[in-house]
């Protein structure tokens, strides 16, 4: 019996039953990776910041980019479509930015598309036609079109890797629950600034938005199917 259903459980779900075994249809199923990009994996200038972000770029560069250009593999082997999200904003002042990307802070962003920092990372450069969106928002389907096109392409079940857990990972997850997708968030796949946020969050969203499993275990499910 996989894991899954009885991890990452919050107060609200201690003592609910298990969950129903899921089953991954390739033909309605997309991958979607979030915000990896060259911003995120660049140390701050400032020492004692870098020091501080230290565990979570070994969690990138030893966990979390490998394993997604797995899961990115698998998909694209088993005709799953793979589709990519990164923050950017379309004027070179980021007038077009959301509120949040204005604010001073950490999650101040002034990135325009064509820079060098919001580009994926080269180990997941989306190939052929494979979607990528631009946001300006936290949550991948409000600042976009990503909406219409999921439908479009009779996608119901959206797999989720990406950054941060906390943020834009758990706010597109909970707009992806709220338009009716099943939504598979892929916990090896994922980070946050600290493993303590990203289990937290994990705990917080799983079994009301989403279901929280490791990669392997979303394979699994497809070769069930």
């Amino acid at each position: 019996m996989s894991s899954w259903k009885n991890e990452y459980r919050s107060f609200y779900y201690e003592n609910a039953p298990e969950p129903d075994d899921i089953v991954i249809n390739k033909g309605s199923s997309a991958l979607l990776v979030i915000d990896i990009q060259n911003t995120y994996l660049e140390p701050d200038d400032n020492p004692n910041e870098a020091a501080r972000w230290v565990p979570f770029y070994t969690r990138m560069n030893n966990i979390v980019i490998p394993k997604t250009v797995e899961m990115v593999q698998w998909a694209r082997v088993n005709e799953i479509e793979v589709i990519f999200a990164r923050i950017a904003c379309l004027k070179e002042d980021g007038r077009d930015r959301s509120l949040s990307q204005k604010k001073p802070g950490f999650n101040y962003l002034l990135m325009p598309k064509n820079s060098e920092e919001s580009q994926i990372v080269n180990e997941l450069s989306p190939q052929r036609d494979e979607i990528c969106v631009i946001k300006t928002t936290d949550s991948a389907l409000t600042g976009t079109n990503l909406r219409l096109v999921l439908h479009n392409m009779g996608i119901k079940t959206v797999i989720v890797a990406g950054i941060f857990t906390d943020q834009c990972v758990s706010s597109t997850v909970r707009s992806l629950a709220d338009e009716s997708f099943d939504v598979l968030v892929v916990e090896d796949c994922c980070a946050a600034a600290t493993d303590e946020i990203h289990h937290q969050e994990l705990k917080i969203i799983n079994m009301i938005y989403c279901h929280v499993l490791q990669g392997d275990d979303v394979k699994q499910l497809l070769e069930l199917s």
